[in-house]
């Protein structure tokens, strides 16, 4: 596969990039070397290689969820920009239509 000025100015309006003329041989270049380090690494035979799915065997440790009060509600009304008597009021950011 090779890289063109087509290419990249295809892949630069789909990521909304700007570039001068200078800037897109220079994408090409970097462009073409990424494309043929894969192409490289194509030639591997992995048939034996197990995938990865994990990249260590350690596993999370969780610890348990425990409620607790650590403020009171009138605390964290107190320095609320917009507030209720009750609640925090924030802007709406999901208009139903």
């Amino acid at each position: 596969m090779k890289i063109d000025s087509k290419t990249v100015d295809k892949l630069a309006d789909l990521a909304k990039l700007e570039y001068d003329e200078a800037g897109r041989e220079e994408i090409v270049k970097d462009l073409n070397r990424i494309v043929g380090f894969i192409e490289k690494l194509n030639e591997l035979d992995t048939s034996s290689v197990e995938p990865l799915i994990y990249l260590t065997d350690t596993t999370n440790v969780m610890r348990d969820d425990v409620v607790k009060q650590e403020i009171t509600q009138q605390e964290a009304l107190k320095n609320a920009p917009k507030k209720d008597s009750d609640y925090i009021k924030a802007p709406k950011v999901i208009d139903k239509k």
